[in-house]
């Protein structure tokens, strides 16, 4: 990780900050996985920040024995962000004694696959067509995505944890 990275918890007092990350990159604070609508600011998270200047945000939320990872956001490509507060995300899972990471990124977003496959991720579903659903919940979803890439699938990764 990079020199000076810290990471937290995320608090009432991110709200904003969170907000505005979340309208810029997602369009909005919610994010809609496997047909569930996430108010993405109101979950549990955390930040990783520089110089207390914010450089990071996941976002997840547990049910049962697993902990879905609903965003991650590094504004620090390639420096460690990422994948530090994945890294804080599986201590918490495993604390709760989760024995499932999994998350849903489109099939457009290439550099999500290879990043999670990196630390150990594995593809276990594509919901084919999903996107569909998922934009009459949040219209705003864009038809095309990274690269030109129609969006249109669910791509379901996952990562056993041992306790």
């Amino acid at each position: 990780m990079t020199k000076g990275i810290v990471l937290r918890k995320m608090g009432p007092e991110d709200q904003v900050w969170v907000k505005d990350l979340l309208r810029e990159r997602w369009g909005s604070p919610r994010i809609v996985t496997r047909g569930r609508v996430h108010k993405v600011d109101q979950l549990s998270g955390f930040i990783a920040e520089d110089q207390e200047t914010p450089i990071g945000l996941l976002t997840y939320r547990i049910d049962g024995d697993a902990c879905e990872i609903v965003s991650l956001d590094s504004l620090q490509e390639s420096g460690g962000v990422g994948s530090a507060l994945v890294a804080a995300v599986i201590e918490t899972s495993t604390k709760h004694g989760c024995k499932r990471l999994w998350l849903i990124t489109t099939n457009d977003n290439i550099t999500a696959l290879r990043f999670y496959q990196k630390l150990g991720f594995r593809l276990v579903a594509v919901h084919r067509n999903a996107v569909d659903a998922s934009r009459e919940l949040k219209p705003e979803i864009p038809l095309i995505g990274m690269d030109g890439i129609p969006i249109r699938d669910e791509i379901e990764l996952e990562l056993r944890i041992d306790p």
